[in-house]
């Protein structure tokens, strides 16, 4: 790309550190603090929250320039760093002051590499033509014990299928399908549109570790899921006929991206999974993207990203959850959802939904809810429209 008469290209950051003790883990990574090797002051970057969901984190990780800084591993590809130990590090996210995503970044223990192990099954590339790339089994490829399965499945059988824009919407979705189905068999499918590697949430860990989810399967390039998927119609197969779920959601992980533009946004695979879901025989539930307290007007109310994904990009039938927020920003809510469903010809069901009850919901949850660096308290509406797409759902179900 030239900018102003020069080229720039797209680089690795590269910067030397040393462990010096580990922060926090969850399954898949780990975090720690390291030392810089070259560590020099320098004009830092603000950052940039327009773009990314953003997930507050030790203010150090958007300071390149500290001596000591935390730094993430995923443990399944780098190994398990040991303090002492001599670690290079992608800081080129950290340095831009992004969001979600905006840390160090582990590449290599460079001196003590994991031992090599005897080869992996299944032959799907990950995060392919990167130094990165790794190799998974696919769960609909021909080495996995599931692969007839799903040669043979040939759609969902009417199974609800829930989209959602942000990864932030997971854990209020599933809190509003628990409040009536608290042992509802739940996946959750994460599309490729943020962060890749399913470790870097720690929600899903949570959700998880609590029972909330039955499984999760990676799709596309993101990986590190109890199943990887080609796609996100393997992946909903999967989720239907081997997981056996009674309801999967769809979403994005952490890391929405955006670029202020009509079409520019990771979220419209959420319209592409209104289709995927339509084409595979399955009930899309079409979780609608609100707040009430974001400062930029294309996301206030009903975010264009929703107008979007649903209006324009899904061609197949869904049904369209409203929450009867109340008020006067409830009254403009409703009034956007209408107009959406209105201009759809009948495509999409405007379905309105009670919310007494949904606040003892979402304080159930047993992980953080955060949206855009805002938890429930800042923006309620945001999760409670979340919230009623799942309890939407519930209705589906076989009592």
């Amino acid at each position: 790309m030239t900018v102003g008469g020069t080229t720039v290209r797209g680089v690795i950051h590269w910067r030397e550190a040393t462990v010096e003790r580990l922060r926090a883990q969850w399954p898949g990574a780990a975090e720690y603090d390291v030392s810089l090797h070259d560590a020099e002051p320098r004009e830092a970057t603000p950052r940039d929250t327009t773009q990314h969901d953003a997930t507050p984190r030790d203010a150090t990780l958007h300071d390149a320039t500290a001596q000591t800084i935390p730094a993430l591993a995923y443990t399944d590809l780098v190994g398990r760093p040991r303090p002492g130990d001599r670690v290079l590090l992608n800081v080129g996210a950290l340095d831009r002051g992004l969001g979600t995503g905006g840390l160090a970044l582990i590449v290599a223990v460079p001196d003590r590499l994991p031992p090599r192990g005897p080869a992996s099954p299944g032959h799907i590339v990950k995060a392919r033509y990167t130094p990165l790339q790794t190799m998974v089994l696919g769960v609909d490829e021909q080495e996995s014990p599931h692969h007839e399965v799903l040669r043979d499945a040939t759609g969902l059988n009417g199974m609800p299928v829930i989209m959602a824009d942000l990864h932030s919407a997971v854990p209020a979705i599933l809190a509003g399908l628990r409040e009536a189905r608290p042992q509802v068999r739940a996946v959750y499918v994460m599309t490729d549109g943020g962060a890749l590697p399913i470790a870097f949430s720690r929600t899903v860990a949570g959700l998880s570790e609590a029972g909330w989810l039955t499984g999760t399967i990676t799709v596309g390039q993101a990986f590190g899921g109890g199943l990887e998927a080609v796609n996100v119609h393997t992946g909903l197969l999967a989720a239907a006929h081997v997981l056996h779920a009674e309801v999967a959601i769809v979403a994005q992980g952490p890391g929405n991206l955006g670029t202020d533009s009509p079409w520019g946004f990771s979220g419209v695979a959420s319209g592409e999974a209104v289709n995927a879901a339509a084409v595979l025989g399955g009930r899309a539930v079409a979780s609608l993207r609100v707040s009430e307290a974001d400062e930029r007007d294309r996301h206030r109310g009903v975010s264009h990203h929703s107008l979007t994904a649903y209006g324009q990009v899904a061609m197949a039938p869904a049904d369209l959850p409203v929450p009867l927020l109340g008020g006067e920003f409830g009254d403009r809510v409703l009034s956007q959802a209408r107009d959406l469903a209105g201009d759809s010809a009948g495509r999409l069901r405007l379905r309105e939904v009670g919310i007494s009850g949904l606040g003892s919901a979402l304080a159930s949850c047993p992980v953080r809810l955060s949206t855009m660096g805002r938890g429930l308290d800042q923006d309620r509406a945001s999760f409670v429209t979340s919230a009623a797409a799942g309890r939407f759902a519930s209705t589906l179900l076989d009592p």
